[in-house]
């Protein structure tokens, strides 16, 4: 399974770790699908460290502030599984505490600054291709799309 990031500064394709996380895997394609992360932008650019996005509030009239917003609910996290190293490209759940994630994730630019996430924050993902948009991406940036394809 994976993910299709459309941004505003181009497309990255993520293999989507269903086998090792499937509950935050079921909940991003649900979210995705449903058109959830549609016209979000990317709220939270730290250099060589992440890009974030999937804050409602960072949607164009959305009154929150962004960074602190989801989908109403909160999942727990999945990081006894395999696949759960921050490396460049890797997709995971942002959270405010353990068991606190919801709709907002990262994408890690390198393993350089990650390495203290591993077993705090579900990796549930992998960019294969266009990962160098990671690099791109800008705080405000939009998220346009994300698709799923089995």
């Amino acid at each position: 399974m994976q993910a299709i990031i459309k941004t505003e500064k181009g497309t990255m394709t993520a293999d989507l770790y269903a086998e090792d996380t499937p509950n935050t895997v079921a909940n991003f394609v649900k979210l995705a699908k449903d058109g959830f992360y549609d016209g979000l932008k990317f709220h939270r650019v730290l250099p060589d460290f992440v890009i974030q996005g999937g804050c409602p509030n960072s949607r164009e009239g959305a009154t929150g502030m962004p960074g602190t917003g989801g989908p109403g609910y909160q999942i727990d996290c999945e990081t006894s599984g395999g696949n759960q190293h921050h490396d460049r490209g890797v997709l995971s759940m942002a959270h405010a505490g353990r068991n606190t994630g919801g709709s907002q994730f990262f994408v890690c630019h390198s393993r350089n600054n990650t390495s203290h996430l591993d077993g705090a924050h579900t990796c549930f993902g992998k960019v294969i291709d266009g990962v160098d948009i990671v690099d791109d991406i800008r705080q405000g940036d939009l998220i346009h799309s994300i698709e799923i394809t089995e």
